[in-house]
């Protein structure tokens, strides 16, 4: 049986966090979707349906018998084996949701689901529609996650110069700490392998810091956060996703906020997660074109990937900030960067692709990455796709 991940109408509600990759290629928790699924079905092989300019990096195929995924579902072990047990032709529905569909067709047309014998599961599971949710639903896929990766298995031990309250941490081979505050009563707490904590650091669970990550010295984190791999962060964060490659070294606050890959924060660059009226928060929805109402009153942060902010940047509540997107300079800039802008509040201009290429290459360098022509490819259709957003 193939697993191929694919990407349903949530796909354009989480632009632009979904520009660069396939829906089941977020991060939530301490894994992306498509790994918690892959590793309920004890694979490594898979395939997306997902936008053509992606499926050089994210390989499209099939079998003899597929099971198609909805991406933006995450498993839970009665999702798993509602999944499984799914004979050819049949599809897992939840309300108007498809959550997956087992079929012998080589691709799912998923506005033609009246062709399967729908099966119904109606028990509770988490699905991403909008970028809040990702923060929103990061304590729970936290949690799921932990258990999923630590069961059965003996923690790594800290060193006695740090302080651990409560017993729900798992340490990875490789991990780095001293003098650090560790409290696992709120949630639990990943080190991954070769991570580092430096000193004078203060850990609220829960948190997952995944491999080769760093938090910087005295930085303060609170749960439900998660930095991805080959992240250096430090300072003030509070219940964010940053999905890895992406630094926040210094002083200054994150919080309620979703944050991409190869990202850069300035020093000191802040963003507010509570309006002063302590208003509903509003967000950009790039399906709408026009600002949706979330239901929350704490939402910071949405930054796509290879986005960037200088020294000293301020994120009103509520900030959509778009791919490849230069933020700089004094004051407020709005709340919906557009994807390829350069400035700030006091006006944008274009990111030019080769002006944005000289960055991502060295960006790249510094991780032993090369920026080859997939790279490119993906975001030069990008750049092409926003255009009409771009009205400076």
């Amino acid at each position: 049986m193939t697993v191929i991940f694919f990407d349903d109408q949530s796909r354009e509600s989480l632009l632009p966090l979904t520009y660069t990759r396939p829906v089941a290629d977020l991060r939530i928790g301490i894994m992306k979707i498509s790994e918690k699924w892959l590793r309920h079905f004890k694979t490594d092989k898979h395939y997306y349906q997902t936008q053509t300019y992606l499926q050089e990096k994210f390989a499209t195929g099939s079998g003899s018998l597929n099971i198609f995924i909805n991406g933006s579902v995450c498993p839970n072990t009665q999702l798993f084996e509602a999944v499984v047990a799914l004979k050819d032709g049949e599809a897992l529905m939840h309300e108007d949701i498809c959550i997956a569909v087992k079929t012998s067709q080589p691709q799912l047309n998923i506005r033609a689901l009246e062709n399967f014998k729908q099966v119904h599961f109606d028990e509770q599971f988490i699905k991403i529609t909008y970028p809040e949710d990702i923060f929103k639903f990061n304590a729970d896929a936290l949690r799921e996650d932990f258990d999923a990766l630590t069961k059965g298995r003996t923690s790594a031990k800290l060193s006695n110069t740090n302080t651990i309250l409560g017993t729900d941490i798992f340490v990875e081979e490789g991990v780095s700490a001293e003098c650090c505050t560790f409290n696992t009563h709120n949630g639990p707490i990943y080190l991954g392998k070769n991570s580092q904590v430096w000193e004078g650091t203060n850990i609220r669970g829960g948190l997952a810091l995944c491999e080769n990550s760093q938090i910087k010295m005295g930085a303060k984190i609170y749960g439900a956060t998660t930095i991805g791999p080959n992240s250096r962060i430090g300072g003030e964060v509070n219940n964010a996703v940053i999905w890895g490659n992406s630094s926040k070294g210094h002083e200054g606050y994150l919080g309620n906020s979703v944050v991409g890959e190869w990202c850069n924060f300035g020093a000191d660059s802040n963003n507010s997660n509570l309006k002063n009226n302590y208003a509903e928060v509003k967000l950009w929805d790039y399906s709408k074109q026009r600002f949706r109402r979330t239901g929350l009153q704490f939402c910071g942060l949405i930054m796509a990937d290879h986005a960037k902010c200088g020294i000293n940047t301020m994120f009103n509540t509520g900030t959509v900030v778009g791919v490849a997107a230069n933020v700089f300079g004094a004051g407020f800039p709005r709340n919906y960067i557009a994807d390829f802008a350069w400035g700030g509040a006091q006006g944008f201009e274009v990111y030019t692709l080769n002006k944005m290429f000289e960055t991502v290459v060295k960006v790249f360098e510094r991780r032993g990455r090369l920026f080859d022509e997939m790279e490119r490819n993906i975001l030069t259709n990008i750049f092409n796709l926003t255009e009409e957003y771009r009205r400076f």
